[in-house]
């Protein structure tokens, strides 16, 4: 639709609802390949599955996790589907034309750390490759600068400078790339998983990894209880939903593109649950048969390629490892900051400057690595921070609103989400009472038990969406004029 007369601190091209519908199931099934094959999920899910304890304890955590995730991304990704909006400006509804300011900084934040983590993580595996050669591993050994070796920061950023270049020319070139970055990672995935599992003579459900290596590698992931214990496995599924919370958010980003919502629901149904569980159910066997090969625990790809015999397979490896992280980033981070930051400024910044902005940010962390460390608690620690976000906008958008969304008026700073002065009091409350519980109390107090990080996004999106309904009931919004265009969802 056409936005006639907009405001100019609310609108830019970018910003403008979707003209273009032309992303049908397979586009949006390859948002999900490029988001979950990366290094980091594969880290993820090789760490969740010692947790698990047994390779059955896995994949029903893991399932039943991921049926979650999907009915989350469907609720998101319709209310893209029929506005067209992104995530900063369909915020605008709860939030306030300018409130949604917050909840966009919040999310290109996050984004900005998780783009640095990725990035870090592709230049590991190339970092693994070189290494390889003497004089590389010599240099690589002796040559240090902001707290990292001399190659490891050289990799870095060369990593971070060729993610640049993919969204040169928009959102449909990310479309291109990741349609074939996903199915190029699969393939590479496999042929890793068969090959070890031929090394090892075989594939065999009892993994054969004695409890005192599950112990010591699960020591520090905050979990209480023994692997494959109940309260083991119920952290398992609380992680691996968290690990979805910045998508959960922004995942309108890309299914304002669909065609319809049978193209949002074909596409999330293979993507996660279906692509969630076969990623996982690799991952698992590729771990199984690492630790038979070379008797240990490698819960990173990169990892396993450096031992490889052959330098072709090394540096196929790693080439795949890279691509498959630089798929992630662009879509799970380049791209919600890129509109986020646009948002703030719309009038000096697009959607490529406001990626630049975020690939900067993302460069200054690079000498603090805050993403080092456990995947578990850098997962929880940064969904936590999001899950208030999704409560009040999925409560607002269902319950309050009745899924109908007045389009027009999210570009009118005069309009029905003027609220007080461009702000929503009822969404603030509901952030900062949800942000205590979710963020502030479990990790800067010792109120909380250990365990209250693990599930902190629940608790966010939980509180804030019953504070943000019980203030909707108690402080109504003004009824939506009828002259208006909304959106019915």
């Amino acid at each position: 639709m056409d936005i006639r007369n907009p405001s100019p601190g609310l609108y830019n091209e970018d910003l403008a609802p979707a003209k273009q519908r032309n992303w049908g199931a397979f586009s949006i099934f390859n948002v999900w390949t490029s988001d979950v094959h990366s290094l980091w999920g594969y880290y993820l899910a090789a760490s969740l599955f010692l947790l698990c304890g047994s390779f059955t304890n896995f994949i029903v955590a893991i399932g039943l996790s991921s049926l979650v995730i999907f009915f989350l991304m469907n609720l998101i990704g319709y209310a893209g589907e029929k506005t067209g909006v992104p995530y900063p400006v369909l915020a605008r509804a709860s939030f306030g034309i300018w409130g949604a300011n917050l909840a966009a900084m919040v999310r290109a934040v996050v984004a900005c750390f998780w783009y640095g983590a990725q990035t870090a993580a592709a230049s590991g595996a190339v970092v693994a490759l070189l290494v390889r050669h003497e004089s590389m591993l010599e240099f690589h050994k002796t040559v240090h600068f902001l707290g990292h070796s001399g190659l490891e920061v050289i990799c870095y950023v060369i990593i971070w400078a060729l993610q640049l270049l993919i969204i040169q020319r928009g959102m449909e070139t990310v479309r291109k790339f990741q349609d074939w970055a996903g199915p190029a990672v699969w393939v590479a995935m496999l042929a890793l998983a068969i090959g070890l599992c031929v090394k090892a003579g075989g594939f065999s459900f009892d993994h054969g990894i004695p409890m005192s290596v599950l112990l010591d590698k699960t020591k520090d992931a905050g979990v209480s209880g023994e692997p494959g214990s109940f309260w083991a496995l119920m952290a398992v599924g609380a992680t691996w939903i968290t690990y979805f919370a910045a998508l959960y958010l922004n995942f309108c980003d890309f299914s304002r593109y669909a065609r319809n919502k049978d193209a949002v629901r074909k596409g999330n149904l293979w993507g996660l649950p279906v692509n969630l569980i076969a990623f996982s159910l690799v991952a698992g066997i590729t771990t199984i048969a690492a630790y038979k090969v070379y008797g240990e625990v490698l819960l990173h790809p990169e990892q396993i390629s450096a031992k490889f015999d052959s330098w072709v397979l090394a540096l196929i490896a790693a080439l795949t490892f890279a691509v498959a992280t630089l798929g992630i980033n662009v879509v799970a981070n380049f791209v919600s900051a890129a509109f986020d930051i646009s948002n703030v400024f719309p009038k000096t910044i697009d959607f490529k400057k406001g990626g630049y902005i975020a690939a900067a940010i993302a460069l200054v962390l690079y000498p603090f690595a805050p993403w080092e460390g456990n995947a578990a608690h850098f997962v929880n620690a940064i969904g936590a921070t999001m899950g208030p976000l999704l409560g009040i906008i999925l409560v607002d958008y269902y319950l309050v609103a009745k899924g109908r969304i007045n389009v027009a008026a999210l570009y009118d700073e005069h309009g029905e989400y003027r609220y007080e002065g461009g702000w929503n009091v009822n969404a603030l409350v509901a952030v900062g009472v949800g942000s205590m519980f979710s963020t502030f109390l479990p990790n800067f107090t010792s109120l909380l038990p250990s365990w209250w990080n693990t599930y902190g996004w629940f608790i966010g999106v939980g509180v804030g969406g019953a504070i943000y309904l019980a203030m909707a009931t108690l402080r109504p919004r003004a009824a939506a004029p009828s002259s208006r265009v909304v959106a019915n969802g």
